[in-house]
């Protein structure tokens, strides 16, 4: 987020390297690419499980959620097949001060989205967008690249990687 101060990842897993060794504090596997202006965020988790569709519960919250130190955490189930982001909803994201988001699955209007004031990260990009059917659930845990995240863990990102931990690591 542009107005928090950037917190190394190499930085968390020198300081909390028993944790992280000791199954407490996990790393993403380096799966993911970078999309926005922000490469660098953190906030708590807010976690969505969505498969092949955005309409209601994504769209929802980055439309209508204050998102101030908040990262959501999507559990696309890895499907690249379409998009969960686009660039209208990662707008709206933006908009409403969303730290950024960690997309198991992909995103589209990639050229829009690098131009938002907002980390994204996704396993890629492919043009076709999700289906519309209004299915999903927010706020449960969820795994991603089978780390489990849960609302509320703190997600720490930039450019080498991408921290979960259940309690607040930068105070």
């Amino acid at each position: 987020m542009s107005s928090m101060k950037a917190i190394a990842t190499t930085d968390l897993c020198d300081q909390f390297e028993q944790e992280i060794h000791a199954g407490l504090i996990h790393i993403l596997p380096p799966v993911f690419q970078s999309y926005g202006q922000n490469l660098a965020f953190y906030g708590q988790a807010v976690t969505f499980k969505v498969f092949e569709d955005n309409s209601s519960l994504i769209k929802q919250a980055l439309e209508n959620d204050n998102g101030a130190g908040k990262v959501m955490v999507i559990d696309g189930g890895a499907s690249v097949r379409c998009a969960l982001v686009g660039g209208n909803i990662a707008a709206a994201g933006a908009g409403n001060a969303w730290a950024g988001i960690v997309v198991d699955g992909c995103v589209r209007d990639t050229g829009e989205i690098n131009a938002l004031n907002l980390g994204v990260r996704a396993l890629g990009a492919v043009p076709l967008r999700s289906l519309k059917k209004g299915a999903g659930e927010r706020d449960l845990g969820v795994h991603i690249q089978g780390v489990r995240v849960n609302s509320g863990d703190w997600i720490y990102v930039d450019g080498d990687g991408i921290v979960v931990s259940p309690k607040d690591l930068h105070d």
